[in-house]
């Protein structure tokens, strides 16, 4: 069994993929119906716990989401580590009150106090959270160092969610304490707020690993041209967050990452279609 790439973030080693949760939470950026299938499919934990225990057989051995604020995974992720014997390490994006006030200081520090309780070893604010703070006059993310420190302060390793891609430049200008970035990144500029080109230049000038997110635009495209375009326009430093609705899928995104690692092409079986042609029925 091949085990997947690594790099290294904030001193924790990291495999260059991330397991990705929108297709287990149920955020298909694509319908209701399709959402309320996928939490159908995952009403179990013991459901959730196969998909992550696939991905744990070639050592993708850390998941991103809104943990704490969904028990349900956090259960799930507790029985795929008792089945594997493996630890999962846990990157949480939680959204936190930023308000500047007494009382909402108060809740953000309750909310991290969450995420620590949930195992959370990387704690990167949502970036609906984070945007608030940005001051485009100034180049800013105001009081953006009071969360860090807060994280730090919890013994978490701070990271910022981009969907705007100033939080990175802006982050990475004011030199503030994080040790890695989130980033929309896809081929079909998916959600994102500028064009690819912009976006994947911002990604090669980051001062820290980026974890980039909606390879295959919410699954707008295949995984043999998400993964692939994705896999080869970052940097080796850098990580892909790949989301999967069953432990099958796991199997060909992991493959056809791999091939595009390794500058080979995927051994995979073609799709199922009626009356192929004869130059497809290979």
């Amino acid at each position: 069994m091949t085990t997947f790439p690594r790099t290294t973030v904030g001193g924790v080693s990291l495999p260059r993929m991330l397991i990705g949760t929108n297709w287990i939470l149920g955020y298909s950026h694509t319908s209701q119906a399709a959402d309320d299938l996928i939490r159908s499919m995952h009403a179990k934990k013991e459901a959730i716990a196969d998909v992550i225990g696939t991905y744990l057989k070639y050592g993708v051995d850390a998941i991103m989401a809104p943990i704490s604020a969904n028990p349900h995974l956090v259960d799930a992720i507790k029985l795929a580590e008792d089945r594997s014997g493996q630890g999962i390490i846990r990157i949480d994006t939680p959204i936190i009150n930023v308000d500047n006030t007494a009382a909402g200081r108060r809740e953000a520090e309750k909310t991290l106090d969450q995420v620590k309780a949930a195992g959370a070893k990387f704690c990167l604010i949502h970036h609906s959270s984070a945007e608030q703070l940005v001051n485009k006059n100034t180049e800013t993310l105001d009081r953006l160092p009071d969360y860090l420190s807060m994280i730090r302060d919890r013994d978490m390793l701070p990271g910022l969610s981009a969907h705007m891609p100033e939080l990175i430049i802006y982050s990475d200008k004011n030199n503030y304490d994080v040790e890695t970035y989130i980033q929309l990144y896809n081929c079909m500029g998916f959600l994102m707020q500028v064009e690819v080109e912009y976006i994947h230049r911002v990604i090669q000038n980051a001062k820290k690993p980026v974890m980039t997110i909606k390879a295959m635009a919410a699954g707008r495209v295949s995984p043999f041209v998400g993964l692939t375009f994705a896999w080869h326009t970052i940097r080796p430093q850098d990580m892909v967050t790949v989301g999967c609705l069953t432990p099958q899928e796991v199997e060909e995104d992991i493959e056809i990452s791999l091939a595009a690692l390794e500058g080979r092409s995927p051994n995979l079986e073609g799709r199922s279609s009626p009356n192929k042609t004869s130059i497809m029925t290979d």
